[in-house]
């Protein structure tokens, strides 16, 4: 009980604090302390347990010592009063794990309290940018996300999955039933644990009960204290050093959450009990401290604009009331007078619009319940007061996740989302003055979306805390901040107020964390329900959506262009999308069955109380202001979109929730300028105001705005149309679109209100816009599946569309929980329905396609709508591009070979309430326009367009389909003189008006006009024009008096007091106020019907007299089956007869009347009359379409002209089909080589003085580096276990090998004993154009003066060839003299080997033996020099020097034969690793080889061998001093010839020769190297098997020796060759382990001659590919296993007379200089003279690896996702952090930090670095987090594409849409491919600098 004592001592004593107390004790003294205490609670009666412990913490957890310790708070915060996370509060921490713990160990107390967790829920809380999955088939709730854990761990195989980058952070939702099905929850949350778990020991979390309050305390005290209310908002930076203080605090918060349910639910205890916040926070006791916190508390509350109420109030009379803190009485005088209080805190929000705010908030702050929900804020509980400071704090991450992890705990769960509401309020306010409000909106979202989502949770809160009323109140005091007056129609007098979309509010999308709440909950049937039934809240949000009617407005610009552009426009449509219409489709989402007529009723009736208030406030009568319009009818469209549910789905009558006619033509006006608008816009009428008003006009019909915007306007339209008068309708419509003076008979008008050349587009759009609405069905009557169907068709008729885009483009229903997901089945089954899926295809260095989908030939043949395009385009291009795809798939099916019409598509029956509609077709003022136009047209008036035509006749087929059938014959009779209208028409039936005569027509024409010169019949006497206007003149007609009169006569009915109706009625005449004066009357003999004018305008379009006969008269069958394919599609002409044929259908009168006009023989049609104006305009409308003609040709020849250039020169990709280029074309009599010049055109040899040169590109590669011998593929590693080393791959071995040879011989001679360049080798590569090098030097110059923004940096050397432009960086000299060298060189010499080997030697010693001499400075040799030069930097230093003594010649030396070597092994690799294809390959067409061996030769001879050490004296002599070598032990010796890599050898040789070398001289070297190399293949033999192996061939061969061709058997060569090296200790050192692994096999005669074939095969490639290019040979091609044979034959080194009949021997390609067994012995002996002391390394030397297999790059998973999930989490190993942007290598699989500046080394990032390193400059990094290959090659990069594609054949670009990805197999091939033949610079074209930060 001692320490017991001790620490009771620590408790009680006045000793000092216990932060002062030595540290080691320290401990013991804690976990003591707190043993004791938890056994003094232990006891039945605790109170001094308690006490005791109440006593400690209060001293522990004090927050009165670290932040107080200065003056003031802020001070000490700022001067470290607490230390950063200070000495104390680790010590108050390390004091409270000690207490809950009771003494005992915390980790183990941890896991103790995870043992009871019943984890019935994940509930894992993540963080912006983390990767969660959303399952739609699973969910509930749209909302819903899992973490990967539990969504792999889960079975969500076939569904509809994606992966998502979290924005505002989120929650796992596995396990909750609430928000997904149970069948989705993955194998740790399905079981319903709570049952098996044991109950929690009640004193496992005693401490925790007692010590946790306190904790809490002193976090909300520091969080007080911290918060010093300044006379601004405090500034961010003293929050988050707050913050940064508490992280520690929060933390171990956090900690305890993560405990599981057990430490959950008594959190929850502790944050919800209101006694012991109460007893802790009252600011009561005697504790100053705490009374100055709780002043503090009562100040922050205060200046966030909220009342405490006064206990008094709230508690009645439990509490003294003196004990009330002061400061409460003082600064309010209760609840009452916060009214006052908001306005005053609210005033700085107001700007100029002040008075206005205070008017309307006076108004809406007058209901008591509003203003409780803005001012009131009481808090009872920790839970309360710290969500009061997470708001306040705005929403620290640590907060946020802490307050998130105690949601599995469902009490808690409740607590808090009550709590959440009681704060929303604040939250709004706290928002609008953020700083940060992006990142706090995220957080906000973070929060309320687990909240909101879960239906219960949502209904509980909506019942008991009024969540709506507080929703909708606090979005409209959120608005209020920002309204200003509304400017449409009555400027001065307007009482309207809208929003102000150029407040950073609506800019920047402040609103949106409410509106997405909002949105959220009304997803909910239950919640949506109660928001429906309420009348208040419904009047409330009609209130605020009117906010949105009409803002935004637009005034057309009449005189200059406005200055500057306001880009506001996008956040009016956003708020309007967000706050108006997503809601909307919530509510109506909750309409769609018969029992909820009620709720329509409700909206319908507030939504047109809230129009016709509107329509008060902005002082409208009937017409609408000219020159404004606003796209934003957001009440409009909330009336529209009820009434069609209401009609769709509940079975509502329509008439009984329409109102009056007067209110209907007040309700289509404002939907109607929208119209007029766009065409005006579309024809350039604003173009004054800047491109953000085709902006607004795309918007407000693109994919996701249209439904909520262009559709309800239309539909609204329609319904207006089917219930007011048609004549009054129509002539609205032209008046509207301006166009009304230009439907006159006459030949010219004048027209006030329009310029001439906005006339025609103008009435383009009035005809079209009257197609739309009458043959639109979205809303009259289509099925859901038949709209999907029928945007489908649309969208892929405008092109072919990839599947997400195709997604994108469909107007899915905007509000998210609709239920209608788009790529739901039926959006499949349609889609598969009608298209088909084309493939991606790969063109060779073309552009990746993507899978695509193209329409079926029967949707263009049936479905085809253009009504449908046009309505549905956001460009007016895609209307175009629909028909020409139309056209095109007529012209292939043959179907109709012209120019076609859009056809006319059959609609599906109207839904019976908008019969209504169609009178608009059977309306004499339509009649009357339809014949005007038809006769202007004929008559060829101006500004008549096919269009208009095609429209015109549009609307007659529309009329004819839907007449009302009872008419047709009998109508004739009725008509009397008072129906007649003007005596136009008699009746209103389209088929009778169709075939009435009109005789003639008065009208008002200019006196200028051609009509009035004319003698008019009438002007003989005046009663004969009395009689004609009996017979038939029709009068003069005027749209606009029409819609005025009938505008009368509506409102005279509507209105009974008809008198007070103050407007006069207008007279007939009525023209519009300052119309011209000049006009006279005239009147036009006209003599036609509809009838007669269709068929002058057929013979018109054909072109013939009488082209057109009535079908009837051939085939009467034709009458009673009229659905005939041959008329479906085709143009004017075709259209023109279907009409006739159906108006002859539709009456028998009509049917004669035909007949009778055919036998009339038609009079000519009566020559135009031009007047000079009109001549001019016609003239140059002529020229410019023969202009465009003119263009249309020459871009096509030079399209073609290009395409034959590009098939010739710029073949870049596919080695098979090249056109050999200029090098090769000289014809072997021609004795000089002839180059043509790109640039200057001349050709030309090149001479010294001005050489040509080939463009090349050199780069530095490494690919040869990549090859590995194995065939065993190497794959990306996507598990911790897999790694790869690079330790087998050829750059490895030759590393190897180089420094082992350096470590025992001298380096000059092992300089010359191996190749480099595997590694950053240098490969050159050429068009194959050449040109003058003075002319590219001065084209480099002009590049230089260039100012445009190239894609390559000049400075660097880099251009692209002038012809091709193909990428290059160099000229290479092209060598003067011969370029086929058969006549002088090829000749076959007899003589004998030992002749040549000596002229051999003797060439090599002549130094500088060249027709070109070195020492006279030409300028070939000094462009020799510089492309030296050149390609020396091409590599970086580590890939040439190799030499132990830096900057000597031998590494020069070494390096240039390695170029040489490198060219030829890649053009080997490229040719597939054989020869067996033969031929002179592409690759030697446009090869460069010759030219640069030329180059090359030049500078190796400038170095000179020492001559007494020649490899070639090696080869060819004996020595005789052999012993000599052996005396001086301590230089290093020579490296054994054995040693030597043949080819190497073989290169030095050809390069020191004098070009151009002679054949024979080549076979010479070659035959040589022969035997040494075969020599070499016998030694690695024997190293190779085993012992016995070996003395068996040893004595086979011994018998041979003395046998005839001994020096052509291999048996005797290998025996002998045992036999010497038998006599050095090679084969001494192996046990016999060691034999057993190298050599399982035992060797027949065959393998062994196998094995050696395979052993030469490498080096006769590379000599026959050399010999190809030296002297233009071409390989012969053969089959795999005869390629030795072929080769050496080609070669020469086998004897012509060899005979082909028995099996093939190697070893007959041999000719010996000199005695073989002679020259073998010598070599041997070098090799033993080694292997005495190093024998090991003597073997390893030998046994060298030739057979490399092709490069490759690392082999990927089928699927994306397992590279995803193993890397993107995976830490970089450099930084040891989680990159933001992970990438790995796909050649060597290394992971690095893309643009990371973690791993930054001299300002390279690590990208960069690695493709140094790895590839010498060329890398090829997969993103992982993009799923996209970027490539680096030197200074540039560029973006590949992906080689993943989704299953529908498309790259997911940044993983956006989340998908599963799958290899793409062709793709990774062509990626592969490039990286071979180094081709990435020709083949992509989007390059840009990196600049190093990859």
């Amino acid at each position: 009980m001692a320490a017991a004592a001790a620490a009771a001592a620590a408790v009680g004593g006045p000793q000092p604090p216990q932060a002062e107390m030595p540290a080691p004790g320290l401990a013991l003294d804690k976990a003591a302390t707190a043993a004791h205490l938890k056994a003094a609670l232990s006891r039945p009666d605790n109170r001094a347990g308690a006490e005791e412990l109440q006593a400690l913490l209060e001293r522990v957890l004090s927050a009165e010592r670290p932040l107080a310790a200065a003056a003031d708070g802020e001070e000490a915060a700022a001067a470290g009063g607490g230390g950063g996370p200070g000495a104390a509060e680790e010590e108050a921490l390390e004091w409270c794990k000690c207490l809950l713990a009771g003494g005992g160990g915390y980790d183990e107390f941890c896991a103790a309290v995870r043992a009871y967790d019943p984890a019935a829920l994940c509930g894992l809380v993540w963080t912006a940018n983390f990767v969660a999955y959303r399952c739609r088939t699973c969910g509930i709730s749209p909302c819903m996300s899992l973490c990967a854990e539990c969504f792999h761990q889960g079975d969500h195989t076939g569904h509809d999955f994606n992966m998502f980058r979290s924005q505002a952070g989120g929650a796992c939702d596995c396990g909750d039933s609430n928000v997904m099905r149970e069948s989705g929850f993955c194998k740790r949350h399905q079981i319903k644990s709570s049952s098996n778990i044991p109950c929690v020991p009640k004193d496992l979390l005693m401490m925790s009960e007692f010590v946790l309050p306190r904790f809490i305390f002193c976090l909300i005290q520091y969080l007080r204290e911290g918060y010093n209310e300044p006379a601004d908002v405090p500034s961010e930076k003293d929050l988050n050093k707050v913050l940064q203080l508490l992280e520690p605090q929060i933390s171990f918060l956090e900690d305890l959450t993560k405990m599981g349910g057990a430490m959950r639910s008594v959190l929850t205890q502790v944050l919800t009990n209101q006694q012991s916040y109460k007893d802790l926070t009252s600011g009561l006791g005697e504790n100053a401290y705490a009374r100055k916190s709780h002043e503090k508390y009562l100040i922050a509350l205060k200046s966030s604009g909220l009342t405490y109420p006064e206990d008094k109030l709230v508690y009645g009379i439990q509490e003294p009331s003196a004990g009330t803190s002061t400061l409460a009485v003082q600064g309010f005088a209760g609840a009452t007078g916060t009214l006052g209080q908001l306005d005053s805190s609210d005033e700085e929000d107001q700007d100029g619009s002040q008075g206005l705010g205070k008017r309307k908030r006076v108004k809406l702050s007058s209901n008591t319940k509003d203003q409780s929900i803005m001012d009131v804020l009481k808090h009872k509980s920790f839970l309360e007061e710290l969500l009061f400071w997470t708001v306040k704090y705005e929403f620290p991450q640590k907060m946020v996740t802490f307050l998130l992890n105690m949601l599995p705990d469902q009490e808690y769960k409740v607590a808090f989302t009550k709590t959440f509401v009681q704060h929303y309020a604040f939250i709004m306010k706290t928002l609008k003055k953020s700083h940060e409000s992006d990142t706090m909106s995220n957080r906000i979202v973070h929060i309320s979306v687990q909240l909101f989502s879960n239906e219960e949770l949502a209904r509980q809160v909506t019942e008991e805390c009024q969540l709506l009323d507080i929703m909708v109140t606090v979005l409209l005091y959120m608005m209020e901040s920002c309204l200003i007056k509304s400017e449409l129609q009555d400027e001065e007098n307007s009482l309207h107020v809208v929003v102000n979309c150029g407040e950073a509010l609506l800019k920047n999308n402040t609103y949106w964390p409410l509106v997405s709440d909002f949105i959220n909950i009304l997803s909910h049937q239950s919640v949506a329900k109660r928001f429906l039934e309420d009348h208040g809240l419904l009047v409330t949000w009609m209130n605020f959506v009117s906010f949105f009617q009409g803002m935004n407005l637009n005034k057309r610009e009449l005189n200059e262009h406005v200055e500057f552009e306001s880009q506001t426009y996008y956040a009016a449509f956003a708020a309007e999308l967000e706050a108006c219409a997503q809601p909307m489709w919530g509510l109506l989402s909750h309409c769609k069955v018969r029992e909820t007529q009620e709720y329509t009723r409700n909206v319908v009736r507030y939504c047109l109380e809230a129009l016709q208030d509107w329509f008060d406030a902005i002082n409208f009568v009937d017409e609408p202001a000219p020159n404004q319009v606003t796209f934003h009818l957001p009440l409009h469209r909330y009336y529209a979109m009820f009434l069609s549910k209401a009609v769709k789905c509940q079975e509502l009558d329509l008439d009984s929730v329409l109102p009056d006619q007067e209110m209907l033509m007040k309700l289509m006006i404002h939907p109607l300028q929208i119209q007029a608008s766009l065409a005006e816009i579309h024809s350039n009428m604003w173009v004054r105001n800047g491109l953000q008003i085709k902006g607004q006009a795309m918007t407000y019909v693109q994919s996701h705005f249209c439904n909520s915007m262009i559709d309800p306007d239309i539909y609204l339209l329609q319904v207006c149309a089917s219930r007011l008068d048609p004549d009054y309708f129509i002539s609205s419509v032209f008046e509207r679109f301006k166009v009304v003076d230009l439907l006159t008979m006459a030949s010219q008008h004048q027209n006030t209100v329009l310029d001439a050349e906005h006339e025609r587009s103008m009435l383009e759009g009035a005809l079209t816009f009257l197609v739309i609405l009458l043959s639109l069905r979205l809303h009259l009557g289509m099925s859901d599946d038949e709209i999907l169907r029928a945007e489908m068709v649309a969208q892929l008729c405008m092109n072919d569309r990839t599947h997400s885009s195709l997604l994108d483009l469909i107007p899915e229903n905007p509000n998210p929980k609709s239920g209608i997901i788009p790529g739901s089945y039926s959006f499949e089954s349609v889609l598969s329905a009608v298209a088909d899926f084309k493939a991606p295809v790969f063109e060779p260095g073309g552009s990746m396609q993507q899978g695509m989908y193209t329409p079926k030939a029967e949707v263009w043949d049936h479905e085809f709508d253009p009504v449908m395009v046009i309505l549905r385009t956001v460009y007016r291009r895609d209307v175009q591009s629909a028909m020409d795809r139309y056209t095109a798939f007529l012209k292939q099916s043959g179907k109709f070979p012209g120019n076609p019409w859009p056809p006319y598509k059959k609609r599906t029956p109207l839904h019976p309430s908008y019969k209504g509609l169609m009178r608009l077709l059977h309306c004499k003022t339509l009649h009357i326009v339809l014949f005007t136009l038809l006769y202007k047209i004929l008559m060829d008036h101006q500004n008549l367009s096919e269009h208009v035509l095609c429209m015109v006749l549009y609307l007659i087929e529309l009329g004819l389909e839907n007449s009302a059938e009872e008419e047709s014959d009998e109508e004739a009779s009725v008509g009397g003189p008072e129906r007649c209208h003007d005596s136009w028409f008699p009746g209103s039936n389209l088929v009778s008006n169709m075939r009435h005569f009109i005789n003639y027509v008065r009208v008002r024409v200019p006196e200028t006009a051609p009509e009035v010169k004319r003698d008019s019949p009438a002007s003989t006497s005046s009663d004969s024009l009395g009689s004609l206007q009996n017979s038939g003149t029709a009068q003069v007609f005027s749209l606009v008096a029409e819609r005025r009169k009938k505008f009368q006569e509506i409102i005279n009915r509507s209105s009974s007091e008809a008198n007070q109706v103050v407007r006069p009625k207008t007279s007939n005449k009525w023209s519009a106020p300052g119309s011209a004066p000049q006009l006279t009357t005239a009147i036009l003999e006209i003599k036609e019907s509809i009838l007669s004018l269709l068929i002058k305008l057929h013979h018109k379009l054909s072109g013939k007299q009488n082209s057109y006969y009535p079908p009837w008269l051939d085939d009467i069958e034709i009458l009673i089956q009229p659905e005939i394919p041959k008329y479906s599609h085709g143009d004017g002409i075709t259209a023109v007869e279907r009409i006739l044929l159906k108006a002859a259908l539709q009456s028998r009168m009509n049917k004669r009347i035909i007949e009778e006009i055919c036998r009339k023989v038609t009079p000519p049609v009566p020559p135009k009359k031009i007047t000079a104006a009109e001549k001019k305009t016609l003239d140059k409308e002529e020229r410019r379409q023969k202009a465009r003609e003119r263009q249309q040709k020459l871009l096509a020849e030079f399209a073609s002209r290009q395409k034959s250039f590009m098939e010739t020169a710029m073949d870049v990709d596919s080695p098979e089909s090249d056109i050999p280029m200029e090098i090769t074309t000289a014809e072997p009599q021609v004795s000089e080589a002839v180059y043509d010049c790109v640039i200057c055109g001349q050709s030309g040899p090149s001479s010294e003085d001005r050489p040509t040169g080939l463009v090349v590109l050199l780069q530095a590669s490494s690919v040869l580096g990549q090859c590995r011998d194995n065939i065993e593929p190497k794959k990306l590693p996507i598990t911790e276990e897999e790694q790869i080393y690079p330790w087998d791959t050829c750059a490895a071995v030759h590393d190897v090998r180089l420094s082992l040879l350096q470590r025992y011989f001298k380096d000059s001679s092992c300089l010359l004993a191996v190749s480099i360049g595997w590694e950053g080798g240098v490969y050159v590569q050429t068009c194959g154009h050449t040109l003058h090098i003075d002319c590219h030097k001065s084209y480099m110059e002009s590049l230089r003066n260039d100012q445009v923004l190239q894609g390559f940096s000049v400075d660097k050397g880099e251009f692209t060839c002038p012809l091709c432009r193909q990428f290059a960086n160099s000229v290479l000299p092209c060598y003067p003299g011969s370029n086929v060298e058969n006549n002088l060189w090829q000749r076959p010499s007899n003589k004998s080997i030992q002749d040549l080997i000596k002229e051999v030697e003797e060439l090599q010693g002549r130094p500088g033996a060249f027709p070109v001499s070195i020492s006279s400075e030409t300028n070939l040799s000094k462009e020799m020099e510089s492309v030296m030069k050149d390609i020396k930097n091409t590599t970086q230093k580590k890939y040439r020097d190799y030499s132990k003594t830096p900057g000597s010649p031998d590494n020069d030396f070494l390096f240039m034969y390695s170029v040489a070597r490198t060219n030829l092994e890649l053009e080997l690799i490229h040719r597939g690793g054989n020869l067996c294809s033969g031929g002179a390959s592409t690759a030697g067409k446009r090869s460069c080889l010759n030219q640069l061996f030329h180059v090359l030769a030049l500078h190796m001879r400038l170095y000179s061998i020492d001559s007494e050490y020649n490899p070639w004296r090696k080869l060819t002599q004996l020595l005789e001093e052999m012993n000599s070598q052996l005396g001086n032990e301590e230089q290093q010796s020579e490296v054994p010839i054995l040693y030597h890599d043949v080819t190497s050898l073989l290169l030095i040789q050809i390069l020191m020769m004098p070009q151009p070398l002679r054949k024979d001289h080549f076979t010479c070297i070659v035959k040589v190297l022969f035997t040494l190399l075969y020599t070499q293949g016998l030694v690695a033999l024997s190293v190779k098997c085993s012992e016995e192996d070996r003395s068996a061939w040893k004595h086979t061969g011994a018998l041979k020796k003395n046998t005839c061709d001994a020096e052509k058997s291999y048996e005797v060569l290998l025996s002998f060759v045992i036999r010497e090296l038998s006599k050095g200790k090679l084969y001494h050192e192996e046990g016999t382990q060691e034999c057993a692994t190298i050599s399982p096999v035992a060797w027949s005669p065959e393998s062994t001659e196998k094995y050696l074939q395979d052993f030469c095969l490498p080096f006769l490639r590379i000599t026959s590919l050399l010999q190809h290019h030296l002297f233009g040979e071409d390989l012969p091609s053969c089959q795999e296993e005869e390629e030795f044979s072929v080769l050496s034959s080609c070669l020469g080194l086998l004897p012509t007379f060899y005979q082909t009949e028995h099996p093939f021997i190697s070893a007959s390609c041999l000719d010996w200089p000199v005695p073989a067994f002679d020259i073998i012995s010598q070599w041997c002996f070098e090799i033993n003279s080694f292997t005495e002391r190093h024998a090991e390394q003597g073997k390893a030397l030998l046994i060298q690896e030739s057979r490399w297999k092709l490069p490759h790059l690392l082999q990927l998973p089928e699927n994306y996702n397992t590279i995803f999930q193993y890397y993107h989490r995976k830490t970089c190993s450099v930084c040891t952090k989680v990159p933001k942007d992970p990438a790995v290598c796909l050649v060597c699989g290394t992971f690095v930090c893309l643009k990371g500046l973690c791993c930054k080394q001299q300002s390279y990032c690590e990208c960069v670095l690695h493709s140094q390193n790895c590839g010498a400059g060329t890398g090829i990094f997969l993103l992982i987090n993009a799923s996209v290959i970027i490539i680096i090659r030197g200074h540039r990069f560029c973006l590949w594409g992906s080689v993943y594609l989704d299953a529908h054949g498309e790259e997911d670009r940044d993983l956006r849409r989340g998908k599963p990805l799958y290899i793409c197999k062709e793709r990774y091939k062509v990626l592969e491919q490039q990286w071979i033949s180094h081709t990435f610079d020709h083949i992509n074209k989007r390059w840009g600098p990196h600049y190093n930060g990859l």
